[in-house]
Order: C-alpha cells, then structure tokens, then sequence
C-alpha cells in the first residue's frame, strides 16, 4: 500500500454500491471491502490483463458475490445507480472521455496524471460540487477530486489552474510542486521562441505570486 493508495482510501465513505474503474490490481476495492465501507463492489478494466490481476485478488470476495468483476470502456458496463465511482490514474482528459460516454456518478473520486484543469473545468461546468481538490505527493506529484454530481462550484480562473482547495489550505505539497514547475521552467526560457517565453514568464510569476500569498 503505497502513499498513493493510502490517500485514495482514507478519501471514499461510507457507500451503497462502489465502482473502481481502470481497478488495475484492485487494492482499493480490498481495503473498501475489508473496511467493510461498502458491501457491493465492481473492479472494471479495459485490460484483460489488469482484471486479472484483480480478479486473483479479490476472488474470495468474487465467490461470496461481494465483488463482480467488468471487462469494459470505462462505464460501459457501471451502472449509474452506483453510489460512489472511483477512477484513478488516468489523464484528466481521459476521464472527461469516459464520462462523456457514460455517465457523471452520484459520488465520485478522480485523481487524474495530468490535465486537471481540463478535468475541473468540466466537472463544474456539469453543475457538480467539488468538495476535495488538492495536490499530494508521493515521491511524484498527484491531484485528487472529491465530488457529487448534484450542487455547485464557486470557481475562479485561479481555481480552476490550480485547485480551490490548494489555494484555500496551501498544503505543503501543493507549495512544492509550485517551486518544482518554476525551477524547470526557468532552465527552458532561453530556448523558446519570444511569444512562449512571455507565456512562460506569465505562469511563473503567477506562481511566485501564489507561493508569497499575494
């Protein structure tokens, strides 16, 4: 159980019904089986490879009917009564693919590898209510979304690129993943073309803002 994981578990509630879609190995539906925080669980994957992985897992689970597991896109096969949807480690363009074509779940948690603006970005402008949005890390990076589908999301621009809770709380990894991006992007500036280094200049400064609070 890795950070990653961890924070991911300590984030889904009590539920009905809960989907893990994209399961992979299929540790999350462990814990919230174990945890006994829900009583019916699906693991979904496109792979046949990755759902067995957590088919093998969680056959106990399986054979006492706990736990169906879904060869499938996406929500192809979730249905939309599901009471709490999790997808993790997709790119937040990806995610807003498989709710396109599916479904925005009552209760959601997305934690996306990258394009999380784009990801915010689409949620609000479905009328969901983001209640967790924040940057954590472990050994890189991450970004987590805590949802519902129903309510509403009071979203600056700033919001929207950087998160509502990061810059409400200003967790610690939040702060250094700004000071990350910084220092990379300044090891690049001299190389762009004028029009992008201005652009770059932009967001750095935007940063540097954020980090001293103004």
């Amino acid at each position: 159980m890795t950070h990653r994981i961890k924070t991911l578990c300590s984030l889904i509630p009590p539920c009905t019904s809960f989907a893990d879609v994209g399961c992979d190995h299929g540790y999350i539906s462990e814990f919230v089986l174990k945890t006994n925080l829900c009583d019916r669980v699906t693991v979904a994957d496109v792979s046949k490879g990755s759902l067995k992985k957590a088919q093998t897992l969680l056959s106990d689970e399986i054979e006492r009917g706990r736990c169906t597991a879904v060869l499938c896109d996406g929500l192809e096969k979730i249905s939309p009564d599901t009471d709490f949807v999790l997808i993790a480690g997709m790119g937040g363009m990806e995610i807003v693919g498989i709710l396109e074509r599916g479904f925005l779940p009552k209760r959601f948690l997305f934690q996306p590898m990258k394009n999380t603006e784009t990801l915010r970005r689409y949620l609000v402008s479905r009328g969901a209510r983001l209640f967790r949005d924040f940057t954590f890390r472990d050994d890189k990076y991450y970004d987590v979304i805590v949802g519902e589908r129903n309510g509403y999301s009071d979203y600056s621009e700033l919001d929207f690129r950087y998160g509502k809770e990061n810059l409400e709380r200003r967790p610690q990894a939040f702060l250094d993943s700004l000071k990350d991006k910084n220092e990379k992007q300044k090891q690049f500036l001299e190389r762009l073309p004028d029009g992008a280094k201005r652009d770059a200049m932009s967001l750095i400064r935007e940063r540097e803002a954020i980090l001293a609070n103004r």
